[in-house]
């Protein structure tokens, strides 16, 4: 065959077989959903294999709970989750215990980052090594991942201001912040301190950088106190670790009245945690915004056994009442519900709180 002639039909040939290419991508297209139905991605598979789960801390009650929660939904969800490992709090911890369980063959990972920017270095190693990886309660700022699976933290932080904002009609309010590192303690902090200067002109916002630490919170509340003991509102953004020294500094300065009673400072949480409903019920606080410790740990497994498998998912309504958006990085995250607990519906069955001891 001359070679003029067998290269004309070898470009027939590719050109044939990238026009299929096309159709099969634009069909592919067309399939996928917001819903929970998903797109074959790259990867195929069944979802079968190891799964990591790495642990921010266990010093807090909300972890300890999603901790509980881990091996029940992962079996609820057809996920062989090894047993979870603690990084204590420390994020070049994390990335070592991500490396290991990399080391150990897992086929995916769930993790809860520290910080938003340090766990792209883990992120990477996973990428290099094809494993996927689902982000529970902390985004990343950058590096790949399948999805985040968190509550919209800065509702959390509109949630508090507003009701702050309704019960307190002037004067000063703390927000007891989070790691600024992390993605969640900028978004909370942020959206609080917006929503009062645009809001609630008359409150004052003091605040304390705590970075999860009950005992940075407790010597700076302490502190704060002695030269404002004139505050009237706080907002603690994790109650987990910052609520039991909160009520334990204001009674040791007698400043912890009930709600209801002449001098009572008016407080908001984030968590959601038996802890907060029972301060909730006994009125040392007043309402909580209750972050889904049982949802981030069965979605995590749903979404880290789809992406196993090669499934992908596109930016729109859930199934199961929540909203997958496109972060700015481009990442996506399933946005669960987190509904605000007062007095008025703190014996509400369906909130997790009231169904773990």
């Amino acid at each position: 065959m001359p070679a003029r002639t067998a290269r004309k039909q070898n470009r027939s040939r590719i050109t044939g077989a990238t026009a299929l290419a096309v159709g099969a991508s634009l069909l592919l297209a067309a399939c996928g959903s917001t819903k929970d139905t998903a797109a074959a991605g790259a990867g195929g598979g069944d979802g079968s294999g190891k799964v990591g789960v790495i642990l921010p801390l266990l010093t807090s009650p909300f972890w300890q709970s999603y901790n509980d929660y881990v091996p029940k939904m992962a079996e609820s969800e057809g996920v062989d989750a090894l047993k979870t490992v603690n990084s204590n709090s420390d994020p070049s911890q994390q990335i070592t215990d991500i490396t290991n369980e990399l080391n150990q063959g897992v086929k995916g990972l769930v993790v809860a980052p520290l910080d938003s920017a340090a766990i792209q270095a883990g992120l990477d190693q996973a990428e290099r090594k094809g494993v996927p990886v689902v982000a529970v309660d902390v985004a990343p700022d950058k590096g790949k991942v399948a999805m985040v699976v968190r509550a919209d933290n800065v509702a959390y932080g509109k949630k508090a201001c507003d009701y702050l904002g309704q019960h307190v009609t002037d004067g000063k309010v703390v927000q007891i912040m989070g790691d600024l590192a992390s993605v969640n303690g900028r978004d909370r902090s942020e959206a609080f301190r917006a929503c009062v200067k645009k809001k609630y002109p008359k409150l004052k916002v003091l605040e304390i950088p705590a970075k999860w630490e009950s005992d940075t919170a407790a010597a700076k509340l302490d502190t704060l106190l002695n030269a404002n003991p004139d505050i009237k509102g706080i907002y603690l953004q994790a109650g987990g670790v910052y609520l039991a020294p909160t009520l334990q500094t204001l009674k040791s300065k007698n400043m912890l009245r009930t709600a209801g009673q002449k001098g009572h400072i008016v407080i908001v949480s984030n968590d959601g945690i038996p802890q907060e409903f029972d301060a909730i019920r006994k009125g040392q606080i007043d309402a909580t915004v209750s972050q889904p410790a049982d949802a981030y740990a069965k979605y995590g497994m749903y979404y880290i056994k789809a992406a196993m498998a090669g499934k992908t998912f596109e930016p729109g309504p859930t199934d199961h009442d929540s909203t997958i958006v496109k972060l700015p990085s481009g990442i996506l995250e399933d946005q669960l519900p987190a509904p605000l607990v007062t007095k008025d519906n703190v014996e509400d069955p369906k909130l997790w709180g009231n169904t773990v001891g």
